[in-house]
């Protein structure tokens, strides 16, 4: 019988984000809190751009932006937002989002399946994905349980499973 095999990714729908920046931007120009402190959110290329006079009101725009992702669906571990940082007259926060697995967490991510998970399961690192063979179809649910238990750096997905 052939291995059975699932791909563990991190990947983030870029439409999901943009929707979230428009009702980021929406909010953000109808609440009275931010009425004439210059505050936005901004997409530019590969970089979300948030503004406004104060620094406390530029985290706030900030956690508008978190509030509006988490209701689309988006872990907040694939965001990377940065410090406050002055500019001119303006604070800013630039914050960027995160594709895919980096090779340090892949390795992280390897040993865990390697030291915790049930024998006979193998791991493979491929770019910026996973992949995780077993013969066992129940051992590969036991893998994606222990990794969904586990607290990492990056939001997980498991596709492909066959």
């Amino acid at each position: 019988m052939a291995d059975s095999s699932f791909d563990i990714v991190s990947k983030v729908d870029t439409m999901e984000v943009q929707n979230a920046l428009g009702q980021a931007q929406k909010e953000i120009a109808q609440r009275y809190d931010f009425k004439n402190v210059g505050a936005s959110v901004d997409f530019s290329g590969e970089k979300i751009l948030m503004k406004a006079n104060a620094e406390e009101r530029v985290k706030a725009v900030l956690e508008v932006f978190e509030q509006k992702l988490i209701k689309r669906g988006i872990s907040l571990r694939s965001l990377d937002a940065g410090t406050p940082f002055p500019s001119g007259k303006e604070y800013r926060i630039e914050a960027s989002i995160k594709q895919g697995i980096d090779s340090d967490d892949a390795k992280k991510i390897a040993k865990i399946i390697r030291d915790e998970g049930p024998k006979g399961v193998k791991s493979q690192i491929q770019g910026d994905e996973l992949r995780v063979q077993s013969k066992s179809r129940d051992d590969l649910q036991q893998v994606q349980s222990l990794l969904k238990g586990k607290d990492l750096d990056v939001a997980l997905q498991f596709v492909n499973y066959r």
